[in-house]
């Protein structure tokens, strides 16, 4: 998978419904900019396998590349949705040899407690530089570019 193309959306779980099938459902979120669908399908990958609930506040990533249907409200095809805490943050980026996202928009500071893992929850025990990841913070400095020490890094291999 290309988890360059991935677009996050953020969000609030307001309904879940099944679908035709045994292995889709359907989540609406209530985002900043309104509602929006995202079908949960058995090639998701929902972090820590955790069973989404009405209330929980996820993030939720959808291929930018793949045709959607022009319909309101939106409704995309989730590949990774992850649950977010209060006030926690999320960046998926490509984080080169200083830990810099590749837009410049945040630089890491790994720290005691970091907890650095692989998607599907491997512990992780090798320098995550110069590869994609998927980050979990709550603060950042104001500096240029911004810094954080993130709670939790996922790498994607």
């Amino acid at each position: 998978m290309d988890y360059g193309n991935l677009v996050p959306v953020i969000g609030t779980i307001i309904n879940i419904s099944g679908e035709n099938d045994c292995c889709s459902r359907m989540i609406t979120l209530r985002t900043e900019s309104g509602i929006v669908n995202f079908r949960i399908v058995s090639d998701t990958r929902i972090i820590d396998d955790r069973q989404l609930r009405v209330g929980f506040r996820v993030a939720a990533f959808y291929d930018g590349n793949l045709p959607v249907p022009l319909i309101f409200p939106p409704q995309y095809t989730a590949q990774i949705v992850t649950l977010l805490g209060r006030n926690e943050q999320i960046m998926l980026n490509f984080f080169d040899r200083n830990l810099t996202a590749a837009d410049r928009s945040l630089q890491l500071n790994i720290g005691r407690g970091t907890n650095i893992s692989t998607i599907n929850g491997q512990s992780v025990n090798c320098n995550p530089a110069n590869r994609m990841l998927l980050v979990y913070y709550t603060a950042t400095t104001r500096s240029i570019p911004p810094q954080t020490s993130p709670s939790r890094v996922i790498v994607l291999c």
